[in-house]
């Protein structure tokens, strides 16, 4: 049974063979659309299954028809055609996982994400931040992300406990409401105190399979405003605060303007990052200089202001303080 499952009653349970399941919703999917709550009920069912058995009325909503739009009520009872799940073999077991905390009440919660884990499971990662709290906090009966970090990306994230929370959040990121800033040092001098970047972002897909950005005239609107913090010749720490949040937005636009961040893996200087990441080395650093530091809200629910702020993580404070030459060289 998925996380989801584990928080609502099941009114008839399923045996090994694919069997009509009837489940209550409960306030973690009131509000949601039937098709999106199907689709996390029915893992490993293809997409086009799913919509094939809305369209022929198999789904059923306390007993009557309803279409893909519909959207759940407290108390539903939602009836779930025999469908065969994938994975034949039972997923490895997530790791239940705790993180700094830097704000929780009953609505939201903000922790700390280190760099190298990811928020969630895809794209060869079996589990992720989202995966491994749900574990550790089995009594929450709602817990979704609001927005996303990148792996290698340190810094505030924010979760919402309850859908209404989620749903406000996300009209606040679609209204631009949400200050949100990040720490990052690049390679290169940057002589303006404040720029702003305006370049469409295009998507698309590696060879190899890998997620990419790059500058297309074609692509979607971005703008992010950097802010020199510290010139430490030849690399600069700035400030960005961003107004629009699409895929790897800072790191494609410092690449486009011929400061790429420090450590970057995809649109870094690669034989730079390999020479800061060799044992011994300074200024060395193991990782990319991306911190998202600071975080301004207003309460989805409570409508009082929110702001978060989590400090640079210390191996990014040591490659700084190695940059103003205030750390003894390293020993081999």
């Amino acid at each position: 049974m998925n996380e989801l499952g584990k928080s609502r009653r099941e009114l008839a349970t399923s045996a090994p063979a694919p069997q009509v399941r009837l489940v209550e919703v409960d306030e973690g999917s009131a509000g949601q659309r039937i098709d999106n709550f199907l689709l996390r009920e029915c893992k490993g069912v293809p997409k086009s299954h799913v919509y094939r058995i809305l369209r022929s009325g198999e789904v059923r909503v306390n007993k009557g028809r309803i279409d893909a739009t519909y959207r759940l009520v407290l108390g539903d009872i939602v009836r779930i055609p025999p469908v065969r799940m994938a994975a034949p073999n039972a997923p490895a077991p997530v790791p239940a996982a705790t993180f700094p905390v830097l704000f929780e009440d009953d609505y939201l919660l903000a922790i700390d994400k280190p760099a190298g884990v990811a928020v969630h499971g895809g794209s060869g990662v079996s589990f992720g931040v989202i995966e491994q709290l749900r574990q550790a906090l089995p009594h929450l009966k709602f817990l979704e992300l609001v927005h996303r970090l990148d792996r290698e990306t340190s810094g505030i994230l924010l979760l919402a406990k309850k859908r209404a929370a989620l749903v406000g959040m996300h009209e606040q990121i679609r209204q631009n409401r949400m200050d949100k800033r990040y720490l990052v040092c690049v390679k290169g001098e940057w002589t303006d105190r404040q720029r702003a970047v305006k370049v469409p972002l295009y998507k698309y897909v590696t060879a190899e399979g890998e997620r990419r950005v790059r500058v297309q005239d074609d692509g979607q609107a971005s703008h992010t405003v950097f802010r020199r913090m510290e010139s430490l010749a030849p690399y600069t720490l700035l400030e960005a605060e961003l107004k629009t949040g699409r895929t790897h937005q800072i790191r494609v636009h410092l690449a486009h303007l011929g400061t790429p961040i420090v450590g970057d893996d995809k649109y870094g200087d690669f034989t730079l990052n390999k020479a800061l990441a060799k044992p011994g080395v300074k200024p060395g650093i193991k990782r990319m200089f991306l911190h998202a530091w600071r975080l301004r809200l207003t309460h989805p629910v409570l409508d009082t202001p929110i702001a978060l702020e989590a400090p640079l993580p210390p191996e990014c404070e040591k490659f700084l303080k190695q940059l103003r030459g205030t750390v003894p060289d390293a020993k081999p």
